[in-house]
C-alpha cells in the first residue's frame, strides 16, 4: 500500500488527470443497479492520494494549490457523474429527430457542470489538508457542504449523492432518519477514504478507529431500528383489513403516448388493467394508482374518458392517476398546462388533485426560455409553453380520509423539499414515468432515491411507475411487494403503517450542521498542528 500511495502521490500530468477521472468513474459502480459499494472505497482511497500530491505540493504558490485541488475534484466529479449519469441521454432518442444533437449536452455537458461541485469539495478539503487522518474529515467536509449545495443551487440536483452509495438495503439505510441524506454524505466520505491511511501511515491508528467506530454505528443502528420495526405487511392482502392499493405498472412505450393515433389504446391499456380481478379470496383493491402522465390526454376535456372510468371502478373504489391539468390563461394566452395527479371516484368526478411544483428542466420547462428560442431550442416535453409550477406543495385527501402527500417523478429526489406538512400524511405518493430512459441504471437509481423518502418520513410509500419500478415500501425502506422494471403486470397490497420515528427534518438539518462544526474542528486542529510541526 505504502508502494501505491507513493506512486500516486507522484503522478503528474496526463496521467494524474487520467487517474481521477478513472477513480470517480469507478465510484459510479455504488450507486443502482450495481451497488458495488466497495468502489466507492476505491475512489476515495486514490482520491485522498491524489490530493496529497496537490494539496501539500513544496514549492507551489497558493493560487496554484487552490487551482490544482479544484482541478482535482473537478475531473474526479466528471467521471462519477458521466459513468452515473450517461443514461439521461436516452431521453434525446425518444424524439431523436428533434434532439439527437443535443446528446454531447446531456452526456458530457450536464457532469461537467455537475462535477463544479466536486470541484468546490476538493478545494475546500485543501484549505485544510495535513498529512494525517484530519485530512480525511477535511474532505469529507467538503464533501458534505458540496453535496448539500448542489441539492438546491441552480434549482438543484442532488441525483447520485455520494450517500446513496452506501445505503442500498434497508440495513443500511436506517441511519438516514436521523442525520439525514447530507449528513450521511459527510460521514460516508470520512470512512471511505480511511483506507488511503494504510498508504501513509500517519495518523493511521486514530482515523482507522474512528472509521471503523463509525461504519458499526451506521451498521448497528440498523439492525437495531429494524429490530425494533413489526414484521413487513403480507405481500397479498387477503382478507385482512386495511386499505388494498394496486398499482398499475402498463409498460406503454414513450413513442406511442407520442402518437395522437395510439392515445384512446393506451388509456384503454390502463383500465384492462385496473379492472382485472384480484387473486382468489383477496379483496377487490380500494384504490387504483396509475403513473405520471399516464392519460395521454386532457382529461377534463373528455367527458366519455371520465365516463369509462365511472364504469371500470366498483362503488367506494378511487382512481389515482397522473394527468396534465390545463387552466384557462389570460384572453390571448395559451393555456397553462400542470403535471399533476387527481384522483377520481366511480361516478367518474375528481375528488382530489395536485400539482408537480419542482418541474425538470429543459424537460417540462426551459430555463431563459427566450433565449433558447432564438436558436430553435424547446423542451423534450412537447408542451406549448412548457409546464407551469404548482403554486405550492399540497395533499392529496381522498374521501376516505386517507391523506397522501404526493411526490411526483423527480420531485421524491429531494429531501429538504419535503414539507412539516408530511406530518399530517397517512402515506408518500410517488408516481413517476422512467420510460424515457429505457433499460438503464436510471430508473434504478430513482427507486433507491425514493425509498430513502420512506425511511426519512418513516411513512410507506406508494411509488407507480410506468415501466418500473412500482412498489409498496414500508417507513423503514422494505419492499412490501414490487413488479420488475419492464414487467406489464398490477400488483395488489395492504398500505402498511408508519415507521416510529422521533426525528423531523428540522432535527436531521440540525444533525448535518452538528457533523459540519465537528469536522471542521477536526480539520482545523489537524492543519493547526502540521503548520506548527512545519514551522
Amino acid at each position: 500500500m505504502e508502494w501505491l500511495a507513493s506512486r500516486v502521490i507522484l503522478l503528474w500530468g496526463a496521467r494524474r488527470a487520467g487517474l481521477a477521472v478513472l477513480a470517480g468513474a469507478f465510484g459510479a459502480l455504488a450507486q443502482p443497479p450495481f451497488s458495488f459499494v466497495a468502489a466507492l472505497f476505491v475512489s476515495f482511497t486514490f482520491l485522498v492520494w491524489l490530493m496529497d500530491g496537490s494539496a501539500t505540493a513544496p514549492g507551489s504558490g497558493l493560487f496554484a494549490r487552490w487551482r490544482s485541488t479544484f482541478c482535482l475534484g473537478w475531473l474526479f466529479g466528471f467521471g462519477y457523474f458521466v459513468a452515473g449519469l450517461w443514461w439521461l441521454g436516452n431521453a434525446l432518442l425518444v424524439d431523436a429527430d428533434e434532439f439527437a444533437w443535443a446528446l454531447p449536452l446531456a452526456v458530457l455537458g450536464l457532469p461537467a457542470v455537475l462535477a463544479i461541485f466536486y470541484g468546490m469539495a476538493t478545494w475546500i478539503a485543501g484549505l485544510f489538508w495535513s498529512d494525517g487522518f484530519g485530512r480525511l474529515a477535511a474532505l469529507a467536509l467538503g464533501f458534505g457542504l458540496a453535496e448539500w449545495l448542489r441539492s438546491f443551487l441552480f434549482t438543484g440536483f442532488p441525483w447520485n449523492a455520494i450517500g446513496y452509495g452506501v445505503m442500498p438495503i434497508p440495513v443500511l439505510m436506517q441511519s438516514d432518519a436521523v442525520i439525514g441524506l447530507f449528513g450521511v454524505c459527510a460521514l460516508a466520505v470520512f470512512v471511505l477514504s480511511a483506507p488511503a491511511l494504510l498508504g501513509t501511515r500517519r495518523g493511521m491508528a486514530g482515523g482507522l478507529s474512528l472509521a471503523v467506530l463509525l461504519a458499526a454505528a451506521h451498521i448497528g443502528y440498523g439492525f437495531y431500528r429494524l429490530g425494533q420495526a413489526p414484521d413487513i405487511a403480507a405481500p397479498d392482502a387477503g382478507a385482512s383489513a386495511g386499505t388494498i392499493v394496486r398499482l398499475v405498472q402498463p409498460v406503454i412505450d414513450q413513442a406511442r403516448k407520442m402518437e395522437n393515433a395510439d392515445r384512446i389504446a393506451v388509456f384503454e391499456e390502463h383500465l384492462s388493467l385496473s379492472a382485472l380481478p384480484p387473486k382468489p379470496g383477496a379483496r377487490r383493491p380500494d384504490i387504483i394508482v396509475w403513473p405520471e402522465t399516464s392519460v395521454p390526454f386532457i382529461l377534463t376535456q373528455n367527458r366519455d374518458a371520465l365516463a369509462r372510468i365511472g364504469d371500470v371502478l366498483q362503488d367506494g373504489q378511487i382512481l389515482v392517476a397522473g394527468v396534465v391539468r390545463s387552466e384557462d390563461a389570460a384572453p390571448g394566452q395559451p393555456p397553462r398546462y400542470y403535471n399533476s395527479v387527481y384522483a377520481i371516484d366511480s361516478q367518474g368526478q375528481i375528488v382530489a388533485a395536485a400539482d408537480k411544483v419542482h418541474l425538470t428542466p429543459f424537460g417540462e420547462y426551459l430555463p431563459f426560455e427566450d433565449f433558447w428560442n432564438e436558436f430553435g431550442i424547446g423542451n423534450i416535453v412537447d408542451m406549448p409553453g412548457g409546464f407551469t409550477s404548482g403554486a405550492s406543495r399540497t395533499l392529496f385527501t381522498l374521501p376516505s380520509g386517507q391523506v397522501f402527500y404526493p411526490l411526483i417523478c423527480y420531485e421524491a429526489i429531494f429531501p429538504d423539499e419535503i414539507t412539516a406538512a408530511v406530518g399530517r400524511a397517512s402515506a408518500l405518493l410517488n408516481i413517476t414515468n422512467d420510460a424515457w430512459f429505457g433499460n438503464t441504471p436510471g430508473p434504478y437509481q430513482h427507486f433507491l432515491q425514493s425509498r430513502l423518502r420512506a425511511v426519512e418520513t418513516g411513512l410507506p410509500l406508494i411509488r407507480g411507475a410506468n415501466s418500473g419500478i412500482s412498489a409498496m415500501i414500508d417507513g423503514y425502506g422494505r419492499i412490501a411487494r414490487g413488479l420488475d422494471f419492464d414487467q406489464k403486470a398490477v400488483i395488489d397490497s395492504t398500505l402498511g403503517g408508519s415507521a416510529h420515528s422521533i426525528w423531523s427534518n428540522y432535527s436531521r438539518q440540525t444533525h448535518f450542521w452538528l457533523i459540519i462544526v465537528t469536522l471542521v474542528l477536526i480539520a482545523g486542529v489537524s492543519r493547526l498542528g502540521l503548520k506548527i510541526r512545519l514551522n
